[in-house]
């Protein structure tokens, strides 16, 4: 990972290379950012730039042996832990080729889908059901890997990725050399809720706060990465609002009428059409679950965009062309600021209903009657 292969971040990218270069890198790094942000990139790229041969001033050359061995996460002394789950008794008998494949997984998991979260993790190694975390005996085997000598003379880093997960017992078992490591020894510790570490872990780590994509930062990554058309990135751009692992997932899903899909249903419910919105639930509930949330999330969307008109805050709105003109004339005429409140909570638990395996057509059958009756009263009221 380099950090050109990163979009934006520039702030963060330069303060972390001038670190490098003036010598005042923290020896214990805390990444932390929101999912789908560069919380796991940034420290992989800042790792491989460490190791380069040839760096340059503002990356690594990506070239050399360091780096192309950095990239497979295979450099031996870039060492790095993860959740796992306790093993089973049988499973205890099998614990070494367990464990490499384990090693295996989570080496293309983090070099091939950088950006994925914790729940992709789990659904990769089948940790369904199972519960997650680091143990002491996990962190026994960093304070004893560290206290080894580097295998090429160079840096050690210790990379703990949902550090999370670490428990009280782990956590305390590396007070100590995180607080006093050897020389030439970092930590990079990566999370998305910092606000579950001890106290005691945050107050020995220098925090690294990784913010969120832009729109125009992930409608150039979609361009560049997946070779998606420019209208087509926008639109997931939009609705991903700064998640790449999001944008990168709706990308084979969201077709430039997906927008279109939307306002219709949005017309079918303000002039009662009953029997066209059961269709669309019908047709909702034959998509897959990417597409289904895909479309929730554009509806969501539209109705973040309603309020932003309806608090004249235009500056912020993202819609153009007839998206915009859809969602001023829906202000204006049948939905409010509060009803747009209350359709955004609607649209929350829509989503969050079918998160968990709810019935697709009922669910979207019951938002369409919501939105329905909803614009209803609003019509009768005016």
């Amino acid at each position: 990972m380099q950090f050109a292969q990163i979009p934006g971040l520039e702030d963060t990218k330069t303060r972390l290379v001038q670190a490098v270069k003036n010598n005042h890198l923290a020896h214990a790094l805390l990444f932390h950012g929101p999912e789908g942000s560069a919380s796991l990139t940034m420290p992989l790229a800042l790792a491989t730039y460490l190791y380069c041969e040839n760096p340059t001033e503002t990356d690594s050359c990506g070239t050399c042996s360091n780096c192309q061995r950095m990239a497979r996460l295979v450099l031996p002394d870039f060492n790095f832990v993860f959740p796992r789950v306790a093993l089973t008794k049988e499973e205890q008998k099998r614990a070494d080729q367990i464990n490499a494949q384990l090693l295996a997984n989570f080496r293309e998991f983090a070099s091939k889908t950088p950006y994925a979260n914790i729940h992709d993790f789990i659904q990769l190694n089948k940790f369904e059901k199972k519960k997650l975390n680091i143990s002491v005996a996990a962190a026994r085997e960093v304070i004893q890997s560290l206290s080894l000598s580097s295998f090429e003379g160079s840096y050690k880093i210790m990379m703990i990725w949902a550090v999370e997960h670490l428990n009280t017992e782990a956590s305390n078992a590396l007070l100590k050399i995180l607080e006093e490591p050897q020389p030439g020894t970092f930590f990079m510790l990566v999370t998305s809720q910092p606000d579950q570490l001890l106290t005691t872990i945050l107050s020995r780590t220098q925090k690294i706060n990784i913010r969120s994509f832009t729109d125009q930062e992930i409608q150039d990554y979609l361009i560049a990465s997946q070779g998606c058309s420019e209208e087509v990135a926008r639109q997931v751009a939009m609705i991903a609002d700064g998640n790449i692992r999001t944008a990168v997932r709706m990308v084979d899903q969201v077709e430039d009428k997906q927008v279109i899909w939307i306002r219709d249903w949005f017309r079918l419910c303000m002039t009662r059409k009953f029997a066209a919105l059961f269709q669309r639930a019908d047709e909702f509930s034959k998509s897959n679950l990417d597409y289904q949330m895909s479309l929730l999330q554009t509806g969501l969307n539209v109705v973040r965009e309603i309020l932003l008109q309806n608090a004249n805050a235009e500056k912020l709105l993202r819609t153009q062309g007839e998206d915009r003109d859809f969602i001023q004339k829906i202000s204006a005429s049948v939905i409010d600021a509060d009803s747009a409140a209350l359709l955004y909570e609607k649209f929350n638990t829509a989503i969050y209903h079918l998160n968990r395996n709810g019935n697709a057509k009922l669910i979207f059958t019951d938002l369409s009657l919501q939105v329905l009756l909803l614009m209803y009263r609003n019509v009768k009221a005016a």
